[in-house]
């Protein structure tokens, strides 16, 4: 009995390239199905999204900015920015990371629960992390933390050993530097 060995069509993540991060900032029109046509080209093409914002930016013309953070060989990432540009609804494709370190932010609410020496410590952690207290009451409270993903991060591991029982994170907000668009 031969047995074959199934070929894919993608490019194997085991090559020589290594994977890159890169955030993309995608101009729209802003109509019904749009956001599923791009989301579908990923999802259609086996690609991950890390991080994915939406909104419109341009009320007068009906635009709007998707920004999506993604993983992949230098070649797939190619691959993605030509394929998004092709799409019928999208204005422009920015690799916002290959234009030069983008600025980029992301705002999570972040409950704890907790009383006596937990509750101490989770307030002065969040003075620390400058996170403010939106809600509160004597068993818990929640907390803005706005920031790199990293910062984020930082900040959930150390409340989750503090009583942390829910978190909602926005994704990642980012705009190039520099006096050009994107």
């Amino acid at each position: 009995m031969v047995q074959t060995q199934k070929q894919s069509h993608y490019p194997s993540i085991t090559t020589h390239e290594n994977v890159v991060k890169r955030t993309l900032s995608i101009t729209v029109d802003n109509e019904p199905g749009v956001l599923a046509r791009v989301i579908g080209l990923f999802s259609g093409r086996g690609y991950n999204i890390d991080s994915l914002t939406v909104t419109e930016t341009e009320h007068a013309k009906h635009v709007s900015r998707i920004t999506i953070v993604t993983q992949g060989t230098p070649m797939v990432i190619a691959q993605i920015k030509n394929q998004l540009d092709r799409l019928v609804p999208v204005h422009r494709v920015h690799d916002l990371t290959e234009e030069g370190n983008p600025l980029e932010r992301e705002l999570a609410l972040v409950k704890v629960v907790g009383k006596g020496e937990k509750r101490i410590e989770a307030l002065r952690m969040a003075e620390i992390f400058r996170a403010n207290v939106i809600d509160a009451s004597i068993e818990h409270f929640v907390f803005e933390v706005i920031g790199k993903s990293s910062k984020v991060e930082q900040f959930i591991s150390i409340m989750t050993e503090l009583g942390l029982v829910e978190v909602s994170r926005t994704g990642i907000a980012a705009i190039g530097r520099g006096a050009t668009t994107g």
